[in-house]
């Protein structure tokens, strides 16, 4: 079974590597072209290709993806499978190639959390269980009928990053077990059973946006400990503080704990001792900071943190 890979991030490293080792026949890697990155703008690499080039597979690096020349290597390239991990959305003529179609790995267990960022929304939105899904792709965006799935809880305390790691491993077996059916069904005839996606229990995980991230110290403390946790440690959570100037600095909050308390304080302000702890006031309760990164430095404890940025009882934060 001659086999197509398509991914760009890390988290469809996995899934590849889990391929190559399992003795399936890649014989071609599709993959974004390389960019300029950091603040030299040097080319970057993605981490699909860095792993293609080291394993010396084929490797396609298609600008746009209708392009007649690309469409001309795809064909070349004879698969009679395409598999998709973390990558764009596909044209007609590419995913209704290959003979036994083409299958996508999707963070999330379908329909629930379709689109670009599966594993942050279900965080953030307080789910308390997730997972990886294949489907057999169609023209509409992550609707396709699902062959296997895959069940994942989500930790009180588990960040996204966190749990991107936990989806990346248990998707890369579940690729395999997908990948095993269908050859199996290939071989033998035998008909793949398939589960319609139910449109009742759809929901959206829209790409990410800089507003998304702004933190609204009005909101109850479990929507923000959510939040910042579900986008911990990318693109992650802010806030800006006061400095007792007419500027305000950035602060990412990368880990922290909450509690439901009551309280009079105004949402938004800060109770600290400069020393060992940092709590900012919200709805019902307070967030207590345990990493952080002030604009323009590294990330950091709380206590490292407070040693060489003193906070005001004045300071206020800005939402």
């Amino acid at each position: 079974m001659r086999i197509v890979f398509m991914g760009t991030p890390e988290f469809a490293v996995a899934s590849l590597d889990s391929l190559l080792k399992n003795n399936f026949n890649i014989v071609g890697v599709i993959t974004a072209p390389d960019k300029p990155a950091g603040r030299g703008q040097q080319m970057h690499q993605s981490p699909v290709k860095n792993y293609a080039v080291k394993n010396n597979l084929k490797l396609l690096q298609p600008e746009k993806l209708k392009d007649p020349g690309f469409i001309e290597d795809l064909k070349n390239l004879k698969a009679d499978l395409q598999i998709v991990v973390a990558f764009r959305m596909l044209p007609d003529s590419v995913w209704n190639m290959p003979p036994l179609g083409t299958y996508n790995l999707h963070a999330s267990l379908l329909p629930k959390f379709r689109g670009a960022a599966p594993i942050n929304w279900a965080i953030i939105n307080g789910e308390k269980e997730t997972g990886v899904t294949t489907f057999k792709l169609k023209h509409e965006i992550d609707t396709g009928n699902i062959l296997l799935s895959e069940r994942v809880s989500i930790d009180d305390a588990m960040t996204a990053g966190e749990l991107h790691d936990v989806l990346m491993n248990v998707g890369a077996s579940l690729i395999i077990k997908t990948a095993n059916q269908i050859q199996k069904s290939s071989e033998d005839k035998s008909e793949l059973v398939f589960l319609p996606q139910d449109e009742s229990k759809a929901c959206h995980a829209p790409k990410l946006f800089k507003e998304t991230c702004k933190i609204n110290w009005d909101k109850p403390v479990i929507d923000i400990y959510n939040l910042i946790r579900g986008l911990s440690p990318y693109p992650t959570a802010f806030t800006q503080i006061h400095t007792g100037t007419t500027s305000f600095l950035l602060l990412k909050l990368f880990k922290v704990k909450y509690e439901k308390v009551e309280h009079r304080m105004s949402n938004g302000s800060v109770l600290t001792d400069n020393k060992n702890y940092l709590k900012i006031f919200c709805g019902g309760g307070a967030i207590d900071i345990i990493e952080l990164q002030l604009e323009g430095k590294k990330r950091m404890p709380v206590d490292e943190f407070l040693r060489g940025f003193k906070i005001s009882e004045n300071s206020k934060l800005s939402w």
